[in-house]
C-alpha cells in the first residue's frame, strides 16, 4: 500500500472519473481524515474520506503560498 499523499488546502486535483457538471478538477478546501474539495466546473462542495480521495486521485497540483 502506498504511503499517505500529503495533500493541503488549496491544492488542486484532477481526479480518475469526472464530476457530472464535466469537471475532473477539484480544489482542496479542508485536509484531514476527511476532505472537503470544490469543483472548479460548478462550485459543488463535498466531504470524502481521505482514503476514498488517495485512491481516486489522478494527480495533484502545488500551489505556492
Amino acid at each position: 500500500m502506498a504511503g499517505i499523499i500529503p495533500y493541503e488546502s488549496g491544492d488542486i486535483v484532477e481526479m480518475k472519473k469526472k464530476h457530472p457538471c464535466g469537471s475532473y478538477k477539484w480544489e482542496l478546501l479542508k485536509v484531514g481524515a476527511d476532505i472537503k474539495m470544490r469543483c472548479l466546473g460548478c462550485n459543488h462542495e463535498v466531504i470524502l474520506k481521505r482514503s476514498l480521495v488517495q485512491k481516486n486521485t489522478k494527480k495533484v497540483k502545488k500551489t505556492c503560498n
